[in-house]
């Protein structure tokens, strides 16, 4: 802002000067030109000259009485004289100060300044707008409206989630006979979807409308994810699994590993249809499979004495279901090595006609071979303690490693072929079913029991005397133990199981 000059008045009579500070700027109201200017006696009150006395001073300009506010917005009156030229009150901006101020100045007579009363400008005048209102004002706004994108980004978030939940494997409100024809069998559709080329279970659609129309009719089991029922559909039984809601993470996985490209396998459960049913205040997670009336390998062992053809044919077609499963497919429909990680014989089912099938999927991990990844479930469940590895107890295994995963498989399988040749009869004699580390731990192990037996102590369940002199079961009992081998890379695969078993069956010519 560049100095407003002020021409000397050619009389000694002039009407007063207004000067307004306002927001930095500084203006001027006069009147009429003024006469010759004379020196005059002025008051000075807080900007008295060195060289003056008794609170006067002496101009060849103005006498000047002003009013500023402070910093803390009080106001301060200062007099003296105002030369025409070198006064740091001339009539200019005097460097941005952000007070306001107003300065009354007169020529009139000697001391005229004594009575003159400037009076600050209103707050808002000629534009005036207080800087700390003005920011305070701004910073309520600005936080005002962060809070409402903070709320609306939350109320967004939940209901996409909720949206995303319930749409999952649900698209629509089509008829339920859209999509499926009258008369069509579930051997059928599934015939259909695996001829179509993609590999991966049935049409999300017609999964919906299946679950729909399915009939619950008894459960048969319970379990910390939820409940086993048996269901129908259309007049055929079907398993239905009922997730509790706080076990999403592993119906989607479960889900997710059922429908993966070329997953279906004679010896892994057949996988039907998944669904979520539910209004606002409820949820069902619906997981449906194939029935299998002789229930879970653990309780078919429970019940049933085997010979050893019995024994072999369990034994092979769990191993082949568990050998397809960690078998990687390369190709455009191509199918990823996937792990189980809770085997046990609880989660392998036995069909009608005495083959296994692996279940229970919930916690398996795939290996992304183009990014050598291991992809793992996001739950937050563990296996079961009785069938870990020593390398899981310990927890030495290496989780970026696929293969890791992959032999602590094999060792929880070595338990289970444990269990299957326990209840395989040879002199008349058989012994009751039992589950690994019977005799060692309780009946709910914990960690620290099963590291001591397993890692510490490095235990394994006992064979009877008997299998010494059986050669089929002395061959199982070295098979066992080549699978449970303490050291990973000692173990082996599934294929070398399946080979070894399928061999076996030759020598005894049983066909499997």
């Amino acid at each position: 802002m560049l100095p407003l000059a002020l021409s000397p008045p050619p009389s000694a009579r002039v009407p007063p000067i207004m000067l307004l500070r306002d927001s930095g700027k500084m203006t001027m109201e006069t009147s009429s030109p003024s006469q010759p200017q004379r020196l005059l006696w002025c008051y000075c009150y807080h900007h008295c000259p060195e060289e003056s006395a008794n609170n006067s001073c002496r101009t060849d300009g103005y006498c000047f009485t002003m009013v500023e506010e402070d910093d803390r917005g009080v106001p301060v009156f200062t007099s003296g004289c105002l030369g025409l030229v070198g006064s740091q009150f001339q009539c200019r901006d005097t460097g941005g100060s952000l007070q306001r101020r107003a300065l009354l100045c007169c020529t009139d007579m000697d001391y005229c300044n004594r009575d003159l009363q400037p009076s600050l400008p209103p707050q808002h005048s000629a534009g005036y707008v207080d800087s700390s209102v003005h920011y305070t004002a701004l910073f309520i706004s600005i936080s005002f409206c962060t809070a409402i994108l903070v709320f609306l980004t939350i109320l967004c978030y939940f209901w996409y989630k909720r949206q995303e939940s319930q749409s999952r494997y649900s698209f629509g409100l089509e008829s339920d006979d859209m999509y499926i024809h009258p008369g069509e069998s579930l051997k059928d559709l599934i015939e259909q979807s695996q001829s179509s080329g993609s590999g991966s279970g049935l049409p999300l659609l017609v999964q919906r409308t299946i679950a729909k129309q399915i009939q619950m009719v008894t459960q048969i089991g319970k379990g910390r994810y939820g409940e086993v029922w048996m269901g129908r559909w259309r007049g055929e039984r079907v398993a239905v699994k009922v997730f509790f809601t706080m076990e999403e993470a592993s119906w989607f996985r479960e889900t997710e590993i059922y429908q993966t490209v070329l997953m279906r396998h004679e010896n892994i459960l057949g996988f039907i249809a998944a669904d979520i049913k539910g209004t606002g205040s409820w949820t069902q997670l619906y997981l449906i499979t194939d029935y299998h009336e002789s229930g879970s390998l653990y309780d078919y062992l429970r019940s049933t004495t085997l010979d050893g053809r019995a024994m072999l044919r369990l034994a092979y077609s769990s191993i082949s279901g568990l050998c397809h499963l960690h078998t990687e497919i390369f190709g455009t429909q191509g199918k990823p090595a996937i792990a189980h990680r809770d085997l046990k014989s609880k989660n392998i089912l036995v069909k009608r006609n005495g083959t296994c099938c692996i279940a229970d999927l919930g916690l398996a991990v795939k290996f992304i071979s183009d990014t050598n990844e291991v992809d793992i479930p996001p739950n937050t469940r563990v296996g079961t303690k009785r069938y870990m590895a020593p390398e899981v107890l310990d927890e030495s295994l290496n989780r970026v490693h696929f293969q890791s995963y992959i032999m602590a498989d094999m060792y929880s399988f070595g338990l289970i072929l444990w269990e299957i040749t326990r209840k395989c009869i040879s002199g008349g004699i058989v012994e009751e079913f039992q589950l690994p580390y019977y005799d060692l731990v309780p009946t709910d192990p914990s960690y620290e029991d099963m590291r001591e037996m397993v890692c510490m102590q490095r235990r394994r369940p006992p064979f009877p005397n008997r299998w010494s002199s059986d050669e089929c079961l002395r061959q199982m009992g070295k098979l066992m133990s080549e699978c449970w081998a303490h050291s990973p890379a000692s173990r082996l695969t599934a294929l070398r199981v399946k080979k070894t078993l399928a061999k076996m069956s030759e020598s005894q010519d049983i066909k499997l």
